[in-house]
C-alpha cells in the first residue's frame, strides 16, 4: 500500500519478484507469464513485475496488469526495458505511475474525485507533497548544512560549551564603567590597569573550569573559588556606585590587586602538579606494559 508522509493513500497492489540472468534479455528484462495470466489481468488491485539483476544489484518494473490487458493474444512473457529502473531517484515517478493506473481503472480502495485523481498524481510525479514540499528559500541552506554536517556539528558543540563564557564576557562589559569609577572613588592608582588584572584572572579563571568541564571533571574547589570571586569584585561596584563606605571599599580595592597574585599561584600550583603526577602515572604504566 502506498502512503504519502505517513498516511495510506488507499493505493494497492501486488509485486512478483524475479532474480537471475534467466529474465535478462538484450534490451531488457521479462517476466514470464505462465499460468497467472487471468490472476494478473482480473485482480482487483493491479500486479506489478519487478526484476533484479544480481550483476548490476538494480531493479526494474513494469504494470503486468496494465501490460497483458492491453494485448489482444495471451503473451507468454512481459518484456521490461532498461528505462523502467526502480530506484531512489525514480520512486516518485514509480508511485504517480502506479495511483494514475489504479485511479484511472477504479482499483482504489478508497474513491476519489477527478480532480483530485489529476492532482495527486501530477503531485507525487514533481515531488510535491504540501507536507513534505522543499522551501526554496532554505532548500540550498539544507543541501549545504548536509554536505557539512560534522563540521557544523562540532561548531555547534562549541558554541554551546561557550555560552557561560560569553555570558560572563557580556557582563564584565556591562561592569567596565562600574569597576573604573569604584576605583577612581576609593584610590588614587590607575583603575584601568587594575580592572584589567582582574578581569584577565576572572577569564582565566573561567577557561580553567570550561576545560576541565570537557575533560570529564568537576573543578569543585576552583568553582567555589571562581563563585567568590565573581560574586564579590563584580556586583560590589554596582551596589556601592556613590563611594560612600570609606575604608570598606578601600579594603576591596586592596583585595582586588592582591587576590589575582594568589590566585594564579594557586592555579598554576595546582593544576601543573595534578598534569605532572598525572604524566608519571601513565610513564609508569607504560613501564609496566613494556
Amino acid at each position: 500500500m502506498l502512503t504519502r508522509s505517513g498516511r495510506r493513500t488507499g493505493h494497492v497492489f501486488a509485486i512478483q519478484v524475479k532474480s537471475g540472468k534467466k529474465y535478462k534479455r538484450a534490451h531488457g528484462y521479462a517476466i514470464p507469464v505462465e499460468d497467472h495470466h487471468n490472476d494478473w489481468t482480473e485482480s482487483r488491485i493491479p500486479a506489478l513485475g519487478v526484476v533484479y539483476d544480481p550483476e548490476t544489484s538494480e531493479l526494474y518494473w513494469v504494470n503486468l496488469s496494465k501490460e497483458l490487458k492491453g494485448t489482444q493474444s495471451r503473451s507468454t512473457w512481459v518484456q521490461i526495458p532498461r528505462s523502467s529502473i526502480l530506484s531512489a531517484e525514480t520512486i516518485r515517478g514509480f508511485a504517480a505511475d502506479i495511483e494514475t493506473y489504479i485511479d484511472g481503472t477504479g482499483m482504489r480502495v478508497r474513491g476519489a474525485t477527478k480532480e483530485e485523481v489529476f492532482a495527486k498524481a501530477a503531485k507525487a510525479r514533481d515531488g510535491i507533497d504540501p507536507e513534505t514540499a522543499p522551501n526554496p528559500l532554505y532548500e540550498g541552506l539544507a543541501d549545504l548544512a548536509l554536505r557539512h554536517e560534522e563540521k557544523l556539528d562540532r561548531t555547534a558543540r562549541i558554541i554551546r560549551r561557550s555560552i557561560p563564557l560569553t555570558i560572563l564576557v557580556i557582563i564584565m562589559a556591562f561592569e567596565w564603567p562600574y569597576q573604573v569609577k569604584f576605583v577612581e572613588t576609593y584610590s588614587d592608582q590607575g583603575p584601568v590597569m587594575w580592572v584589567l588584572n582582574l578581569y584577565i584572572f576572572i577569564f582565566f579563571m573561567a577557561l580553567t573550569i570550561f576545560f576541565e568541564f570537557r575533560a570529564g571533571r568537576i573543578p569543585q574547589n576552583t568553582g567555589r573559588f571562581f563563585a567568590l570571586i565573581v560574586g564579590n569584585f563584580l556586583w560590589l561596584p554596582v551596589v556601592d556606585h556613590d563611594g560612600h563606605r570609606g575604608w570598606w571599599g578601600t579594603t576591596w580595592i586592596t583585595l582586588g590587586a592582591i587576590t589575582p597574585n594568589i590566585g594564579y599561584v594557586f592555579l598554576f600550583a595546582n593544576f601543573i602538579g595534578f598534569a605532572a603526577r598525572r604524566k608519571k602515572m601513565r610513564q609508569a604504566a607504560d613501564a609496566q606494559d613494556r
